[in-house]
């Protein structure tokens, strides 16, 4: 065989070729072992490992937002054999929690750092990955979040070949060489998991067109998930606005709505002109289809898209997240539901402090004024946090929080501003009741007017 780097690559991969039975093989007892983030978690390295759940006891598995079937987690309920960590809980997640499944708490933007400081360190990384190129090089696919990080501290390290991922350009990390590895699984090739678009409801529009009302030309768009992101994508889409960048960490289809209606170039961004960037991507098949290979998108890890320091640098950023209950102070709880979790803090905050310091910058957290619960109607908008519920934004750092009611700000306004400020924006059916608890808590003045 002629002599070329390609045939060296090559050579070098079918020595590191193994089975996913023989690479399950390599888990001890007692051993750390970490999963890519989302739409590149592995797969069927977690389909061999559970069938060895008999021979392991002890074993750790730690993930962010795992989107495949968690055959570890389900061949042992007990947790006993195989226990997971979650950075950040998603739909499959949540069916563990309280079991054999444990949040790990964190601000997005420090997952690598973490990774590499903080966290019992892994001994095995699995990476779901794009096919080899010609020059050696495998791709993180839609989730460059910690790639790198995982594989500069495990003592192994394992891919997993899955030819359906789209191959995401960067950005700089998103790609790993076949001489960085220890590994390679020829994987079965799943489909890829697809996320629909949440539908929005009469009250998503409703705040929607708030924020809609605040946007400018030039403005720089982080987007979460959900029904309120999906309809502010809609109505951007719809509307006159142009020139808009897009810095966030996850991509999503509102976005590419936005592309396909010619409102996103990225000519006003500070850095990273022209680019759309992201960290992972989770979406439709359009979607994925759309970033594959996309010159005009850029990936990179986490603790750049997500740092707070890179977000201020992009001028008149907007920051769009929900929430699911804010009390009268501005704390904002985005997480759990008293004490039971139901996401994590992800890059709320990241965007939350980013996107105020950004010179024009606006920060908006979004939620429904009320909640119904088996026929009881309660407000979002309370005295105090429910107990045990999390903070996820503390009240020094919150901007403006948006129901279908209105916007309230919050940065540098007093208690008694605040409190005015929510309940104006509260169920009218519950303002009464708010201003007697803020009264009681004395954080209202006879002076305070309503809407």
């Amino acid at each position: 065989m002629e002599f070329t780097m390609e045939n060296k690559f090559k050579t070098e991969y079918q020595k590191k070729l193994v089975t996913a039975d023989e690479a399950a093989k390599l888990v001890k007892s007692g051993d750390w072992v970490e999963y890519s983030a989302t739409i590149n978690c592995a797969h069927d390295f977690d389909e061999a490992l559970a069938r060895r759940k008999d021979e392991l006891w002890d074993v750790n598995i730690r993930c962010d937002i795992g989107t495949y079937t968690h055959h570890t987690a389900e061949a042992d309920p007990s947790g006993e054999h195989f226990a997971w960590s979650a950075w950040h809980c998603g739909g499959i997640d949540k069916k563990f929690i309280g079991k054999n499944l444990y949040h790990c708490p964190q601000n997005l933007h420090e997952n690598p750092m973490m990774t590499r400081k903080d966290c019992v360190p892994d001994d095995i990384a699995v990476i779901m990955v794009t096919p080899m190129d010609r020059h050696g090089y495998f791709n993180f696919g839609a989730s460059t979040i910690s790639g790198f990080a995982m594989m500069e501290t495990a003592k192994i390290t394992i891919l997993e070949v899955n030819e359906n991922l789209p191959r995401c350009l960067g950005g700089y990390m998103e790609s790993v060489h076949i001489s960085q590895v220890d590994y390679v699984i020829e994987g079965k090739n799943i489909p890829v998991m697809t996320l629909p678009s949440a539908e929005p409801g009469e009250t998503d529009k409703a705040i929607a067109k708030h924020i809609l009302s605040r946007m400018y030309d030039g403005n720089c768009i982080q987007l979460g998930i959900g029904g309120i992101p999906n309809e502010v994508g809609k109505l951007v889409a719809q509307s006159d606005l142009k020139n808009l960048g897009v810095h966030t960490e996850m991509y999503v289809d509102a976005y590419l709505e936005m592309y396909k209606a010619g409102k996103i170039n990225g000519s006003q961004k500070n850095i990273d002109k022209y680019k759309q960037v992201y960290s992972f991507t989770m979406g439709s098949k359009e979607l994925y289809d759309f970033i594959d290979n996309n010159s005009g998108l850029a990936s990179y890890p986490i603790d750049y898209t997500n740092d707070p320091a890179i977000i201020r640098q992009l001028d008149n950023f907007v920051s769009i997240n929900a929430a699911i209950e804010v009390d009268m102070f501005g704390q904002v709880c985005s997480e759990s539901v008293g004490t039971r979790h139901i996401s994590g803090s992800g890059g709320q905050l990241d965007f939350v402090i980013g996107a105020y310091k950004s010179q024009g910058g606006q920060s908006f957290i979004c939620l429904p004024s009320t909640i119904t619960i088996k026929g009881q109607t309660t407000s979002r908008i309370r005295p105090t946090l429910a107990d045990g519920a999390v903070v996820t934004v503390p009240r020094s750092y919150t901007h403006m929080i948006v129901t279908e009611h209105g916007v309230a700000k919050l940065k540098g306004q007093n208690t008694w501003q605040r409190a005015e400020a929510l309940i104006n924006i509260a169920a009218p059916e519950f303002r009464d009741e708010l201003i007697k608890e803020a009264e009681r808590m004395n954080i209202w003045k006879k002076v305070n007017k309503r809407i």
